[in-house]
C-alpha cells in the first residue's frame, strides 16, 4: 500500500505537467486539426530560458528570495516562449494552412529538429543543474512523501487547468475559439479574425508549455537541449487518449497517464527486483497510445465524427 500511494503521488504530479503541455496540442489541433511537433521544444525553451534568468539574476541581486527569482524566471520564459510561437505559427505553419495535411506535419518535425538544435548551439550538449529555489522538505501523506516543490506543481497546474477552462468558456476569446473548432470557414464569415484566435491558441499553449519546463526541471533538477521532445509525445499521448482537440480530455488524458505511468513502473521495479522499472515507463506511455488507437481513436471523451461528403 506505500508503494502504491507513492506512486500515485508522484503519478499526479508527472500528470499535472503531461496535462498542461497536452492543453498545447489540444488548443491548436482543435481549431486548426494541426498535430504541433514542435510544441515539446517550447518547454524545453521555457526550462533553459527560465534557468539562464535565474542564474544571471542570482549574482546581481544575492538578497533576493528563491521564490522571487523562480517567479521571474517563470514570466521570462513565458514571455519568450508566446513570442516564439507566434513566430513559429507566422512563418512555419499560416502559409501551409490550406496546404495538404502531409505539409504542415512535416513542417512541424522540421521545426522540432531546428528548436532542439538552436538551443544545442545556445545552451550547449550538456546537462544542467537547476538550483534548489523553493524549500527542499518534505510533508508524509498517508504513507508517502511528498515535497513542497511537488505541491506547488500540482495546484499551480490545477489553477492554470482551472483559469483555461474559465477562459473557453466564459470570455468572448473563449467563445471565438469554439465557433473556430466547430467550423473555421463559418465562424470567419461571421466576423471572427481567424489569425488572431489561431494565434492566441499558439500563445496559450506556449506560456502552458513554459511553465510545464520550468516545473520539469524544478522537480527533476535538471535542464538540458533534448528534454523537450519525449516529453511531448508523451503530451500528445496524453492528448490522444483524452480525445485531442477536447480540453477536459487533455487534462484527464494527462493525469491518466502519469499515473498509468508510475504506477507501472514501480510495480514492475518492485516485482522484478529493480530489473524493471523506470527504463520501461517510456514503454507503457506509447503502448498506451496503441491500445487507444486500436480501440478509441477518438479518445475517452473525445466525439465519434462520421465522414464528410
Amino acid at each position: 500500500m506505500d508503494i502504491f500511494i507513492q506512486q500515485l503521488v508522484n503519478g499526479v504530479v508527472l500528470g499535472s505537467i503531461y496535462a498542461l503541455v497536452a492543453l498545447g496540442y489540444t488548443l491548436v489541433y482543435g481549431i486548426l486539426g494541426l498535430i504541433n511537433f514542435a510544441h515539446g521544444e517550447l518547454v524545453m525553451v521555457g526550462a533553459l530560458v527560465a534557468l539562464s534568468v535565474v542564474r544571471t539574476l542570482s549574482p546581481l541581486l544575492p538578497g533576493l528570495p528563491g521564490w522571487v527569482l523562480a517567479l521571474l524566471g517563470t514570466a521570462v520564459a513565458a514571455g519568450v516562449c508566446a513570442l516564439l510561437a507566434i513566430l513559429i505559427e507566422r512563418v512555419a505553419y499560416r502559409p501551409l494552412r490550406h496546404a495538404p495535411r502531409l505539409a504542415p506535419l512535416i513542417t512541424a518535425i522540421g521545426v522540432s529538429i531546428a528548436l532542439q538544435n538552436l538551443a544545442m548551439v545556445i545552451w550547449g550538449r550538456q546537462y544542467h543543474s537547476v538550483p534548489p529555489l523553493l524549500p527542499a522538505a518534505s510533508h508524509q501523506f498517508a504513507g508517502a512523501a511528498i515535497t513542497e516543490v511537488q505541491i506547488l506543481i500540482v495546484a499551480l497546474a490545477a489553477l492554470l487547468m482551472a483559469g483555461l477552462i474559465g477562459l473557453v468558456h466564459r470570455t468572448r476569446l473563449g467563445r471565438a475559439m469554439r465557433a473556430c473548432a466547430e467550423n473555421i470557414q463559418v465562424a470567419e464569415l461571421m466576423g471572427v479574425n481567424v489569425n488572431a484566435i489561431v494565434v492566441a491558441a499558439f500563445v496559450i499553449g506556449a506560456v502552458l508549455a513554459a511553465v510545464a519546463g520550468v516545473m520539469v526541471s524544478a522537480n527533476y533538477g535538471l535542464a538540458h537541449y533534448h528534454m523537450g521532445f519525449l516529453l511531448g509525445l508523451k503530451a500528445f499521448t496524453a492528448a490522444v487518449l483524452g480525445g485531442i482537440g477536447n480540453v477536459g480530455g487533455a487534462m484527464l488524458g494527462g493525469l491518466l497517464l502519469g499515473i498509468m505511468e508510475s504506477l507501472g513502473a514501480g510495480y514492475l521495479e518492485d516485482l522484478s527486483g529493480g530489473f524493471l522499472g523506470s527504463h520501461y515507463q517510456d514503454v507503457l506511455a506509447f503502448f498506451v497510445l496503441i491500445l487507444v488507437l486500436v480501440s478509441r481513436p477518438s479518445g475517452l471523451l473525445g466525439e465519434r465524427v462520421g465522414q464528410r461528403a
